[in-house]
């Protein structure tokens, strides 16, 4: 799409993250300026990005006032609809202030639509950029399918039919899109989760991120219940209490988890073994991951997790670092031979047997890291996602 173009103008709505944390809508909102688009991003203020507004390489980025991150289903319906007010009342101002021809929303929540709605009067397409599959999400975190599943499961459908096109990450999230979502197949966009080579790589290894230990074990990314913080604790402890005290677990990233995980790490007399970091810098956090000897991911075994394409699991890759993972669909589909997958059942003492295993043989994590590497280089980094987005946008924009 060149400069001159009359539909060109983009605003991204993220509720979940504020951007440039969100690397996904940061790399599509880059990619999108690249290609001439003129983009605009609206998010939450978080911390470390609270200013209102800046302009970040030539996209604008609005920040709205956000309260504290919901933990509890009253929790996150507050959350919601404060975030839903704002984003209305700031979407207005911008389309009044600069104009946009298509609006993205990327979930969770599914209820963005509803901002989109009234533009979409005026001509506005809306493109549903399909992160988190929110009922699996509720059942993974509650477990139960009562009135909150139904409501998700409703507002779910009534994005997919408001929506022109539908963004997706993995064929498991298009299948609900077609199947339970009734749209079109030819609507619907596979846009995966790979890492920018050119910004995510490699950095020399710092001995001095192991705190003394001979070996660290790296894991990224947010820390809620669905995420397995929990699970990775009591893998520590296994591995610690198997007689491997040379072994340092750090965890990076943050969450409405952060605070219980830091006092349960302390309750199981695991200061010595696991280290949580907050969130940090990207020089910080490639010198973290590239000093790894294995990276994690103890997402709880479920089926939103089961469905899910996690982008952790694609840096880790792309850094070359063997991976340790439950047996997950997804999973498996992204990392292949690059990861060793723990049984769902007996599943600490499996996960942390494979950590061992993998310690004590450099060899076979060099290979498992290439591995990962190629299949980052020749198949998942984003450049070959670019292509699907810009297609997904030329037909919001020339579709009718």
């Amino acid at each position: 799409m060149s400069q001159g173009s009359i539909k060109n103008r983009v605003l991204i709505i993220v509720e979940n993250q504020a951007v440039p944390f969100d690397r996904r809508v940061w790399r599509e909102a880059c990619s999108l300026h690249e290609k001439g688009y003129e983009v605009t991003v609206l998010c939450p203020r978080r911390k470390g990005s609270a200013k209102g507004y800046e302009v970040i390489d030539g996209i604008r980025v609005y920040r709205h006032p956000s309260p504290a991150e919901g933990s509890t289903p009253l929790g996150y319906l507050w959350e919601y609809a404060w975030a839903l007010f704002w984003e209305f009342w700031y979407t207005s101002w911008i389309y009044l202030r600069h104009g946009f021809d298509v609006i993205q929303g990327c979930n969770p929540p599914d209820n963005i639509f509803l901002v989109a709605l009234p533009f979409k009067l005026l001509g506005v397409r809306y493109i549903f950029d399909h992160h988190d599959a929110n009922p699996e999400l509720y059942v993974s975190k509650y477990g139960k399918r009562g009135t909150l599943y139904r409501l998700l499961v409703a507002l779910e459908k009534l994005t997919y039919r408001v929506s022109d096109v539908v963004i997706v990450t993995n064929m498991s999230y298009k299948d609900l899109a077609v199947n339970r979502g009734g749209v079109p197949s030819q609507n619907v966009f596979v846009v995966r989760n790979g890492p920018n080579r050119e910004t995510f790589k490699s950095v020399p290894a710092n001995p001095a991120r192991k705190n003394g230990k001979n070996y660290l074990i790296g894991y990224v990314g947010n820390m809620s219940v669905q995420d397995g913080l929990d699970i990775l604790l009591d893998i520590a402890q296994q591995v610690k209490n198997s007689g491997r005290r040379d072994v340092l677990f750090t965890c990076v990233g943050g969450g409405t988890e952060l605070n219980k995980l830091t006092k349960m790490v302390k309750d199981k007399d695991l200061l010595d073994t696991v280290h949580f970091t907050g969130r940090v810098s990207d020089e910080d956090l490639l010198e973290i991951l590239s000093t790894a000897d294995v990276c994690v991911n103890p997402d709880r075994p479920s089926e939103m997790n089961d469905i899910s394409t996690m982008i952790k699991i694609m840096e880790y890759m792309a850094l070359g670092r063997p991976i340790v993972q439950f047996d997950s669909k997804e999973g498996k589909f992204s990392a292949k031979e690059a990861s060793l997958y723990a049984s769902k059942k007996g599943y600490v003492a499996d996960f942390a047997d494979k950590i061992v295993w993998l310690l004590d043989r450099p060899e076979e994590r060099r290979r498992m890291g290439e591995l990962g590497r190629k299949r980052i280089e020749e198949e998942l980094a984003w450049e070959y996602s670019v292509p699907n987005l810009l297609a997904a946008y030329d037909k919001a924009l020339h579709d009718n």
